[in-house]
């Protein structure tokens, strides 16, 4: 009878591996096309690196069940901890069930085959046995995953490769949905990546004009965040020339940020207004179609995936905007290879 649970217990563990293993696939090809798209060699394939690992963790635990069970236990409390120590408090009922089998279900599982032990995969085989189904619980636990990949691939690659990029980086006129715009082009108004490889933060971008003039990084930043007015006052995009393509010593107040409803209600998909709404809420908005990341709002061919907005949502976080219609709040320090803007000015 213990036999036969440590069987049952060995065979359920593999399984929740096997499922904790096809989220992570999912999670890292679903990235891949989204966030990882247009980034250069091999840097979209670290979104498999957490599939990688629980995949490792379970052909070794198959292999050596205690061995394995235990590295399971250590590595799901790290990251369990990782995780939940921010949240603590602070995390919902969604919250909490979104990452449940990515944490506390990890730990249940490394104690199941720390349990079961090898009596759970390493019986007698039947000298009948066909290869196949004596390693089913390998090409299982390798080959769900797979096939997750697949079918996201298969979903989203053909999206991807069909966007619309007319190799237009100039200043463009975007009318649609109630807005007409003028857009900045290639250069300091647009996605001016910095020395250290990301994009300046929304505090770095409302702070250029004060003195001395110029982008501030490190110590140079004030204390706490910049504000609305301070965008609006001092902000990089009021040092643009006429033309956007370079910046002044002195406010030319021709060029400005966008706010986040004009972002929003210009984004396009195939050439066409996405007739996209929103409702000033964290969140995706309303759209008649979902829009993509492509000209001539976006640059297709850089990393950014999403636009800063010129208004704060509070005193430490401001908008931004993804090209696919999600509307979210970041704090007004934070600056990383995705997150862009663009100055806009009347025609």
């Amino acid at each position: 009878m213990n036999a036969s649970l440590k069987i049952w217990a060995g065979w359920l563990a593999a399984g929740l591996m096997i499922l904790i293993t096809s989220l992570w696939a999912y999670w890292g090809a679903a990235e891949l096309y989204y966030e990882g798209w247009g980034l250069p060699f091999p840097e979209p394939l670290y979104y498999f690196i957490p599939c990688a690992i629980t995949l490792a963790l379970t052909l070794l635990a198959l292999k050596w069940p205690r061995l394995g069970g235990w590295l399971i236990i250590l590595l799901g409390a790290a990251f369990t901890w990782f995780v939940l120590r921010r949240r603590l408090g602070q995390m919902g009922l969604t919250d909490f069930l979104s990452w449940f089998p990515l944490t506390l279900l990890t730990l249940a599982v490394g104690i199941l085959f720390v349990w079961a032990g090898r009596e759970a995969f390493h019986a007698r085989p039947s000298p009948d046995a066909r290869p196949w189904r004596r390693h089913l619980p390998y090409l299982l636990a390798a080959g769900v995953p797979a096939l997750i990949i697949l079918g996201v691939s298969a979903w989203m690659l053909p999206r991807n490769l069909m966007r619309v990029d007319d190799g237009d980086r100039s200043a463009r006129l975007i009318r649609g949905n109630g807005v007409t715009l003028v857009w900045a082009p290639a250069g300091p108004g647009w996605n001016w990546k910095q020395p250290w490889g990301g994009y300046p933060s929304w505090d770095m971008l409302a702070w250029y004009g004060r003195p001395p003039v110029g982008m501030k990084t490190g110590d140079a930043l004030p204390p706490g965040h910049a504000t609305q007015a301070e965008m609006a006052e001092t902000g990089l995009c009021r040092y643009l020339n006429e033309s956007g393509g370079r910046l002044m010593t002195e406010p030319q107040n021709i060029w400005r940020m966008p706010t986040t409803d004009e972002l929003v209600r210009s984004l396009a998909f195939r050439g066409e207004n996405a007739g996209c709404e929103w409702d000033g809420r964290a969140g995706r908005a309303q759209c008649r179609k979902t829009p993509d990341k492509e000209t001539p709002l976006w640059a297709p061919d850089q990393p950014p995936i999403y636009l800063w907005s010129g208004e704060e949502a509070d005193d430490e976080e401001a908008w931004f905007v993804s090209y696919n219609g999600w509307v979210k709040k970041q704090p007004k320090s934070w600056g990383n290879p995705r997150h862009g803007y663009r100055c806009v000015r009347e025609p």
